[in-house]
Protein backbone atom coordinates (compact mmCIF):
# COMPACT_ATOMS: atom_id res chain seq x y z
CA UNK A 1 0.00 0.00 0.00
CA UNK A 2 1.71 3.21 -0.44
CA UNK A 3 1.61 6.29 1.63
CA UNK A 4 1.55 9.45 -0.60
CA UNK A 5 -0.35 12.19 -1.94
CA UNK A 6 -1.25 11.19 -5.42
CA UNK A 7 -0.66 14.65 -6.75
CA UNK A 8 3.06 15.06 -8.04
CA UNK A 9 3.97 18.55 -6.64
CA UNK A 10 5.80 21.47 -8.10
CA UNK A 11 6.48 25.28 -8.59
CA UNK A 12 6.34 27.93 -11.17
CA UNK A 13 9.57 27.82 -13.09
CA UNK A 14 12.86 26.50 -12.39
CA UNK A 15 15.41 24.40 -14.58
CA UNK A 16 16.19 21.13 -15.45
CA UNK A 17 20.18 20.06 -15.14
CA UNK A 18 21.82 16.88 -15.85
CA UNK A 19 21.24 14.99 -12.28
CA UNK A 20 24.72 13.36 -12.86
CA UNK A 21 23.77 11.28 -9.50
CA UNK A 22 24.24 7.78 -10.99
CA UNK A 23 27.50 7.63 -9.37
CA UNK A 24 26.77 7.78 -5.79
CA UNK A 25 22.87 7.22 -5.37
CA UNK A 26 23.63 3.66 -4.94
CA UNK A 27 26.51 3.36 -3.00
CA UNK A 28 26.02 2.64 1.01
CA UNK A 29 27.64 5.41 3.33
CA UNK A 30 30.91 4.58 4.96
CA UNK A 31 32.70 5.99 7.92
CA UNK A 32 35.55 7.85 7.27
CA UNK A 33 38.41 7.60 8.85
CA UNK A 34 39.35 10.28 11.59
CA UNK A 35 42.39 12.37 10.35
CA UNK A 36 45.43 12.87 12.38
CA UNK A 37 44.47 16.95 12.60
CA UNK A 38 40.97 18.58 12.47
CA UNK A 39 40.71 22.73 11.86
CA UNK A 40 37.41 23.64 13.03
CA UNK A 41 36.33 27.28 12.37
CA UNK A 42 34.27 28.73 14.87
CA UNK A 43 31.32 30.50 12.38
CA UNK A 44 29.68 27.40 11.07
CA UNK A 45 26.08 29.16 11.34
CA UNK A 46 24.25 32.37 9.75
CA UNK A 47 24.77 34.60 12.85
CA UNK A 48 27.45 35.35 15.02
CA UNK A 49 30.58 32.81 15.00
CA UNK A 50 31.12 31.23 18.47
CA UNK A 51 33.46 32.17 21.01
CA UNK A 52 36.28 29.88 21.69
CA UNK A 53 36.33 28.10 25.18
CA UNK A 54 39.75 26.50 24.47
CA UNK A 55 43.59 27.46 23.85
CA UNK A 56 46.82 25.91 22.76
CA UNK A 57 47.75 23.10 24.51
CA UNK A 58 44.00 22.25 26.32
CA UNK A 59 43.52 18.29 25.67
CA UNK A 60 39.78 18.18 24.59
CA UNK A 61 37.92 14.86 23.31
CA UNK A 62 35.39 14.14 20.94
CA UNK A 63 31.65 16.18 21.70
CA UNK A 64 33.46 18.46 23.77
CA UNK A 65 32.12 22.35 23.91
CA UNK A 66 35.13 24.28 22.49
CA UNK A 67 32.81 26.91 21.45
CA UNK A 68 30.51 28.75 23.00
CA UNK A 69 27.25 30.29 20.85
CA UNK A 70 28.15 34.43 21.45
CA UNK A 71 23.98 35.18 20.92
CA UNK A 72 20.62 33.86 20.05
CA UNK A 73 21.87 33.70 16.30
CA UNK A 74 24.92 31.56 16.79
CA UNK A 75 25.47 28.02 17.55
CA UNK A 76 28.19 25.71 19.74
CA UNK A 77 31.16 24.09 18.43
CA UNK A 78 32.21 20.87 19.34
CA UNK A 79 35.72 18.74 18.84
CA UNK A 80 35.57 16.10 17.09
CA UNK A 81 38.14 14.29 17.73
CA UNK A 82 40.26 13.51 20.90
CA UNK A 83 43.64 15.66 20.89
CA UNK A 84 45.73 18.69 22.01
CA UNK A 85 44.78 22.06 20.64
CA UNK A 86 47.86 23.44 18.66
CA UNK A 87 46.35 27.25 17.81
CA UNK A 88 43.41 28.96 17.64
CA UNK A 89 43.84 31.71 15.11
CA UNK A 90 42.39 32.20 11.09
CA UNK A 91 42.84 29.68 9.11
CA UNK A 92 40.42 29.20 5.13
CA UNK A 93 37.39 29.02 5.36
CA UNK A 94 34.98 28.09 2.83
CA UNK A 95 33.47 31.14 2.39
CA UNK A 96 36.67 32.48 1.11
CA UNK A 97 37.71 34.26 4.38
CA UNK A 98 40.01 33.76 6.81
CA UNK A 99 37.90 32.84 9.91
CA UNK A 100 39.12 32.24 13.55
CA UNK A 101 39.15 28.10 13.94
CA UNK A 102 40.30 25.97 16.66
CA UNK A 103 43.56 23.40 15.92
CA UNK A 104 43.25 20.22 17.04
CA UNK A 105 45.78 17.29 16.59
CA UNK A 106 43.88 13.59 16.77
CA UNK A 107 45.96 11.72 19.54
CA UNK A 108 44.08 8.40 18.04
CA UNK A 109 42.32 7.32 21.38
CA UNK A 110 38.84 8.18 20.46
CA UNK A 111 37.85 9.14 23.94
CA UNK A 112 34.72 10.65 23.83
CA UNK A 113 32.91 13.17 26.40
CA UNK A 114 30.00 11.57 28.44
CA UNK A 115 26.95 12.37 26.13
CA UNK A 116 23.94 13.41 27.88
CA UNK A 117 20.48 12.61 26.25
CA UNK A 118 17.23 13.96 28.06
CA UNK A 119 16.71 12.24 31.31
CA UNK A 120 13.25 11.54 30.36
CA UNK A 121 11.45 10.76 27.05
CA UNK A 122 11.30 13.20 24.42
CA UNK A 123 7.48 12.42 24.30
CA UNK A 124 8.12 13.82 27.77
CA UNK A 125 9.60 16.42 27.66
CA UNK A 126 8.02 19.98 26.87
CA UNK A 127 9.34 21.48 23.92
CA UNK A 128 11.35 24.44 25.52
CA UNK A 129 13.57 21.42 26.66
CA UNK A 130 13.99 19.73 23.31
CA UNK A 131 14.63 22.86 21.93
CA UNK A 132 17.39 23.76 24.16
CA UNK A 133 18.78 20.30 24.08
CA UNK A 134 19.15 20.92 20.13
CA UNK A 135 21.24 24.58 21.00
CA UNK A 136 23.17 22.67 22.96
CA UNK A 137 24.21 20.25 20.60
CA UNK A 138 25.28 23.35 18.26
CA UNK A 139 22.17 21.77 15.32
CA UNK A 140 21.95 24.07 12.34
CA UNK A 141 20.76 23.82 9.19
CA UNK A 142 22.38 20.74 7.22
CA UNK A 143 21.18 21.56 3.79
CA UNK A 144 23.37 24.50 3.17
CA UNK A 145 21.80 27.19 4.99
CA UNK A 146 23.03 26.47 8.28
CA UNK A 147 20.90 28.44 10.11
CA UNK A 148 20.90 27.75 13.45
CA UNK A 149 18.66 25.11 14.43
CA UNK A 150 16.85 26.23 17.49
CA UNK A 151 15.79 30.05 15.98
CA UNK A 152 14.25 28.30 13.01
CA UNK A 153 12.07 26.26 16.07
CA UNK A 154 11.73 29.45 18.32
CA UNK A 155 8.61 31.13 16.05
CA UNK A 156 7.00 34.31 17.95
CA UNK A 157 3.78 33.48 19.65
CA UNK A 158 2.16 35.94 16.56
CA UNK A 159 3.41 33.26 13.90
CA UNK A 160 1.51 29.83 14.89
CA UNK A 161 2.99 26.90 12.99
CA UNK A 162 0.24 24.58 11.72
CA UNK A 163 2.48 22.79 8.58
CA UNK A 164 6.15 21.29 9.20
CA UNK A 165 7.88 20.02 5.98
CA UNK A 166 10.93 18.12 5.77
CA UNK A 167 13.15 18.59 2.84
CA UNK A 168 14.11 15.54 1.11
CA UNK A 169 14.45 16.97 -2.42
CA UNK A 170 18.10 16.98 -2.85
CA UNK A 171 17.58 19.00 -6.37
CA UNK A 172 21.04 19.95 -6.64
CA UNK A 173 23.20 17.52 -9.26
CA UNK A 174 25.10 15.44 -7.73
CA UNK A 175 24.59 15.28 -4.33
CA UNK A 176 23.23 12.32 -3.05
CA UNK A 177 24.03 12.62 1.12
CA UNK A 178 19.84 12.90 1.61
CA UNK A 179 19.10 10.17 -0.97
CA UNK A 180 21.11 7.72 1.13
CA UNK A 181 20.28 8.82 4.75
CA UNK A 182 16.35 8.45 4.03
CA UNK A 183 17.14 4.71 2.57
CA UNK A 184 19.60 4.26 5.84
CA UNK A 185 18.74 6.14 8.37
CA UNK A 186 15.15 5.78 7.72
CA UNK A 187 13.78 5.25 11.49
CA UNK A 188 16.01 8.03 13.17
CA UNK A 189 14.69 10.77 10.14
CA UNK A 190 10.86 9.67 10.85
CA UNK A 191 11.99 9.68 14.43
CA UNK A 192 13.41 13.34 13.85
CA UNK A 193 10.29 14.65 12.61
CA UNK A 194 7.82 13.89 15.11
CA UNK A 195 9.63 15.54 17.85
CA UNK A 196 10.17 18.82 15.19
CA UNK A 197 6.21 17.72 14.69
CA UNK A 198 6.34 17.71 19.25
CA UNK A 199 8.23 21.50 19.33
CA UNK A 200 6.24 23.08 16.48
CA UNK A 201 2.51 21.28 17.31
CA UNK A 202 2.14 21.19 13.61
CA UNK A 203 -0.86 19.43 12.57
CA UNK A 204 0.40 18.84 9.20
CA UNK A 205 3.55 16.90 8.21
CA UNK A 206 4.70 16.62 5.11
CA UNK A 207 8.52 14.85 3.33
CA UNK A 208 8.78 16.22 0.37
CA UNK A 209 10.65 13.82 -1.97
CA UNK A 210 11.82 13.98 -5.84
CA UNK A 211 10.35 11.46 -7.92
CA UNK A 212 14.06 10.66 -9.22
CA UNK A 213 14.65 8.83 -6.20
CA UNK A 214 12.01 6.03 -5.95
CA UNK A 215 13.66 3.55 -3.47
CA UNK A 216 13.94 6.46 -1.17
CA UNK A 217 10.30 7.00 -1.66
CA UNK A 218 9.85 3.16 -1.24
CA UNK A 219 11.42 3.01 2.24
CA UNK A 220 10.01 5.88 3.46
CA UNK A 221 6.57 4.74 2.53
CA UNK A 222 7.40 1.32 4.28
CA UNK A 223 8.08 3.23 7.45
CA UNK A 224 4.82 5.15 7.29
CA UNK A 225 2.47 1.72 7.41
CA UNK A 226 3.51 2.41 10.72
CA UNK A 227 1.35 3.44 13.51
CA UNK A 228 3.85 5.24 15.35
CA UNK A 229 4.56 7.46 11.44
CA UNK A 230 0.95 7.56 10.83
CA UNK A 231 0.78 11.48 11.19
CA UNK A 232 3.53 11.93 8.49
CA UNK A 233 2.66 12.11 4.97
CA UNK A 234 4.63 12.07 1.94
CA UNK A 235 4.45 14.21 -0.97
CA UNK A 236 6.22 12.81 -4.44
CA UNK A 237 8.07 16.00 -6.39
CA UNK A 238 8.45 16.52 -9.97
CA UNK A 239 12.44 16.77 -10.14
CA UNK A 240 13.36 20.38 -11.04
CA UNK A 241 15.72 22.71 -9.62
CA UNK A 242 15.27 24.23 -7.26
CA UNK A 243 12.86 21.98 -5.97
CA UNK A 244 14.57 22.28 -2.70
CA UNK A 245 14.52 25.93 -1.77
CA UNK A 246 12.24 26.36 1.12
CA UNK A 247 9.90 28.96 -0.54
CA UNK A 248 9.28 26.65 -3.93
CA UNK A 249 8.74 23.85 -1.20
CA UNK A 250 5.94 25.50 0.31
CA UNK A 251 4.56 26.84 -2.57
CA UNK A 252 4.80 23.18 -4.01
CA UNK A 253 3.16 21.15 -1.05
CA UNK A 254 0.50 23.45 0.55
CA UNK A 255 -0.04 26.37 -2.48
CA UNK A 256 1.00 29.00 -0.15
CA UNK A 257 3.13 31.86 -0.98
CA UNK A 258 5.92 33.71 1.53
CA UNK A 259 4.91 37.25 1.04
CA UNK A 260 8.10 39.45 -0.23
CA UNK A 261 10.47 39.74 2.26
CA UNK A 262 8.98 37.37 4.41
CA UNK A 263 9.23 34.12 6.03
CA UNK A 264 7.90 30.79 6.11
CA UNK A 265 6.44 31.07 9.54
CA UNK A 266 4.38 34.62 7.70
CA UNK A 267 2.41 31.49 6.42
CA UNK A 268 2.33 28.93 8.76
CA UNK A 269 5.18 26.71 7.58
CA UNK A 270 8.86 25.48 8.78
CA UNK A 271 10.90 23.82 6.73
CA UNK A 272 13.57 21.40 7.93
CA UNK A 273 16.54 19.57 5.88
CA UNK A 274 16.37 15.50 6.31
CA UNK A 275 19.90 15.36 7.39
CA UNK A 276 19.01 17.79 10.32
CA UNK A 277 16.02 16.05 11.32
CA UNK A 278 17.86 12.67 11.54
CA UNK A 279 20.52 14.86 13.80
CA UNK A 280 17.89 16.33 15.75
CA UNK A 281 16.95 12.63 17.05
CA UNK A 282 20.43 11.52 17.58
CA UNK A 283 20.65 15.35 19.72
CA UNK A 284 17.63 14.57 21.67
CA UNK A 285 17.66 10.59 22.28
CA UNK A 286 21.77 9.99 22.48
CA UNK A 287 22.74 13.52 23.52
CA UNK A 288 25.43 13.17 20.31
CA UNK A 289 26.67 17.12 19.32
CA UNK A 290 27.16 17.80 15.81
CA UNK A 291 30.75 17.37 15.31
CA UNK A 292 30.23 14.73 12.08
CA UNK A 293 27.81 14.65 8.91
CA UNK A 294 27.88 12.44 5.95
CA UNK A 295 29.23 14.23 2.45
CA UNK A 296 29.01 13.23 -0.99
CA UNK A 297 32.13 13.39 -3.21
CA UNK A 298 32.16 12.62 -6.67
CA UNK A 299 32.67 14.80 -10.10
CA UNK A 300 34.74 14.40 -13.46
CA UNK A 301 38.08 13.82 -11.04
CA UNK A 302 37.06 11.46 -8.55
CA UNK A 303 38.15 7.85 -9.31
CA UNK A 304 36.50 6.53 -6.50
CA UNK A 305 33.02 8.35 -5.60
CA UNK A 306 31.78 7.74 -2.30
CA UNK A 307 29.06 9.05 0.11
CA UNK A 308 30.94 9.36 3.34
CA UNK A 309 30.23 10.15 7.15
CA UNK A 310 33.55 12.53 7.82
CA UNK A 311 34.58 14.77 10.75
CA UNK A 312 33.91 18.42 10.79
CA UNK A 313 37.20 20.02 10.36
CA UNK A 314 38.72 17.06 7.85
CA UNK A 315 40.51 19.14 5.51
CA UNK A 316 39.15 18.82 1.46
CA UNK A 317 42.47 17.54 0.86
CA UNK A 318 42.64 14.52 3.02
CA UNK A 319 38.89 13.05 1.68
CA UNK A 320 40.09 13.95 -2.09
CA UNK A 321 42.84 11.83 -2.06
CA UNK A 322 40.91 8.85 0.00
CA UNK A 323 38.59 9.06 -3.23
CA UNK A 324 41.53 8.68 -5.57
CA UNK A 325 41.01 11.83 -6.94
CA UNK A 326 42.97 12.88 -10.18
CA UNK A 327 44.85 16.12 -8.70
CA UNK A 328 46.87 16.60 -12.34
CA UNK A 329 43.49 16.61 -14.22
CA UNK A 330 41.43 18.58 -11.22
CA UNK A 331 40.99 22.40 -12.34
CA UNK A 332 38.05 23.35 -9.54
CA UNK A 333 37.16 21.90 -6.59
CA UNK A 334 33.58 22.83 -5.54
CA UNK A 335 31.81 22.56 -1.44
CA UNK A 336 28.35 22.21 -2.06
CA UNK A 337 26.06 21.26 -5.37
CA UNK A 338 27.04 23.04 -8.45
CA UNK A 339 24.57 25.37 -8.29
CA UNK A 340 24.95 26.97 -5.22
CA UNK A 341 28.15 25.64 -4.36
CA UNK A 342 31.42 27.40 -3.33
CA UNK A 343 34.31 27.11 -5.46
CA UNK A 344 37.05 26.80 -2.99
CA UNK A 345 40.50 28.80 -3.09
CA UNK A 346 42.74 25.60 -1.77
CA UNK A 347 42.61 22.06 -0.51
CA UNK A 348 43.41 23.13 2.90
CA UNK A 349 39.59 24.44 3.53
CA UNK A 350 38.17 22.06 5.83
CA UNK A 351 34.50 20.41 5.96
CA UNK A 352 32.01 22.28 7.73
CA UNK A 353 28.52 21.51 9.37
CA UNK A 354 26.61 22.71 6.19
CA UNK A 355 29.00 20.84 3.73
CA UNK A 356 26.90 18.57 1.71
CA UNK A 357 29.41 17.76 -0.85
CA UNK A 358 32.81 18.05 -2.69
CA UNK A 359 33.10 18.08 -6.41
CA UNK A 360 36.16 17.67 -8.25
CA UNK A 361 36.02 19.36 -11.86
CA UNK A 362 38.41 18.23 -14.85
CA UNK A 363 38.14 21.43 -16.81
CA UNK A 364 36.82 24.55 -16.49
CA UNK A 365 34.28 25.88 -18.96
CA UNK A 366 35.93 29.19 -20.74
CA UNK A 367 34.17 32.16 -20.42
CA UNK A 368 31.79 32.43 -23.29
CA UNK A 369 31.15 35.97 -25.09
CA UNK A 370 28.55 38.30 -23.47
CA UNK A 371 25.62 39.31 -25.64
CA UNK A 372 23.14 42.13 -24.82
CA UNK A 373 20.41 41.30 -23.61
CA UNK A 374 17.71 41.16 -25.98
CA UNK A 375 14.22 41.22 -23.35
CA UNK A 376 13.82 37.19 -23.99
CA UNK A 377 12.39 36.31 -21.01
CA UNK A 378 13.97 33.65 -20.45
CA UNK A 379 15.48 34.55 -16.90
CA UNK A 380 12.01 35.47 -16.03
CA UNK A 381 9.99 32.37 -17.07
CA UNK A 382 12.95 30.17 -15.13
CA UNK A 383 12.81 31.98 -11.56
CA UNK A 384 11.47 30.22 -9.30
CA UNK A 385 10.80 33.99 -7.40
CA UNK A 386 8.89 35.73 -10.30
CA UNK A 387 11.09 37.85 -10.65
CA UNK A 388 12.63 39.92 -13.74
CA UNK A 389 16.79 39.31 -13.06
CA UNK A 390 17.70 41.39 -16.56
CA UNK A 391 16.40 44.15 -15.09
CA UNK A 392 17.32 43.90 -11.38
CA UNK A 393 20.75 43.30 -13.47
CA UNK A 394 21.07 46.11 -15.20
CA UNK A 395 20.24 48.22 -12.11
CA UNK A 396 22.86 46.87 -10.52
CA UNK A 397 25.57 46.85 -12.94
CA UNK A 398 24.82 50.84 -13.42
CA UNK A 399 25.01 51.10 -9.31
CA UNK A 400 21.63 51.89 -9.44
CA UNK A 401 20.59 50.15 -5.84
CA UNK A 402 17.65 51.15 -4.85
CA UNK A 403 16.28 51.02 -8.19
CA UNK A 404 17.63 47.68 -8.04
CA UNK A 405 15.66 46.57 -4.99
CA UNK A 406 12.32 48.01 -5.85
CA UNK A 407 12.27 45.53 -7.79
CA UNK A 408 12.51 42.96 -5.24
CA UNK A 409 16.22 42.15 -5.37
CA UNK A 410 16.19 41.30 -2.22
CA UNK A 411 13.85 38.28 -2.94
CA UNK A 412 16.56 36.43 -4.74
CA UNK A 413 17.43 33.11 -3.54
CA UNK A 414 20.61 33.11 -5.89
CA UNK A 415 19.80 29.51 -7.61
CA UNK A 416 20.91 30.67 -10.13
CA UNK A 417 18.47 29.42 -12.76
CA UNK A 418 18.22 33.15 -14.22
CA UNK A 419 22.14 32.74 -15.23
CA UNK A 420 21.98 28.84 -16.29
CA UNK A 421 18.90 29.68 -19.03
CA UNK A 422 20.21 33.25 -20.31
CA UNK A 423 20.67 32.73 -24.05
CA UNK A 424 22.62 35.40 -23.81
CA UNK A 425 25.37 34.23 -21.32
CA UNK A 426 24.73 36.92 -18.97
CA UNK A 427 26.08 36.25 -15.49
CA UNK A 428 23.03 37.51 -13.79
CA UNK A 429 23.99 35.37 -10.02
CA UNK A 430 26.55 38.01 -9.81
CA UNK A 431 24.60 41.10 -10.15
CA UNK A 432 22.16 39.44 -7.73
CA UNK A 433 24.86 38.61 -5.73
CA UNK A 434 26.64 42.17 -5.65
CA UNK A 435 23.42 44.34 -5.27
CA UNK A 436 21.90 42.40 -2.07
CA UNK A 437 25.66 42.71 -0.82
CA UNK A 438 25.53 46.66 -1.40
CA UNK A 439 22.19 46.46 0.40
CA UNK A 440 23.30 44.41 3.93
CA UNK A 441 26.56 46.93 4.12
CA UNK A 442 24.28 50.11 3.22
CA UNK A 443 22.49 49.08 6.38
CA UNK A 444 25.15 48.00 8.42
CA UNK A 445 26.46 50.64 8.08
CA UNK A 446 23.42 52.88 8.85
CA UNK A 447 23.15 51.17 12.10
CA UNK A 448 26.70 52.05 13.49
Amino acid sequence: MEFYLPKKFTFRGGVHPSHEKSQTEQLETERFPAPSKVVIPLAQSIGAPANALVKKGDRVRIGQLIGEASGNVSAAVHSSVAGTIISVQPFGHPSGKQITAVEIENDGSEEKIDFEPLKKSWREAAPGELVQKIATCGIVGMGGASFPTHVKLSPPSSKPIDTLIINGAECEPFLTTDHRLMIERTEELLTGVLILKKILHAKNVYIGIEDNKPDAITEINKWLVNSNFSDISLAVLKSKYPQGGEKQLITAITGRKVPSGGLPMDVGCVVQNAHTASVIRDAVIKGFPLFQRVITVTGPAVKSPKNLLVRIGTSVRTILEACDTDFSSAKKIIMGGPMMGLALSGLEIPVIKSTSGLLAYDKITSAEKKYPCINCGFCVSACPVGLVPSRIAKYVSKNLIEEAAGWHLMDCVECGSCAYNCPAKNNLVHYMKLGKYTVHAARAASTK
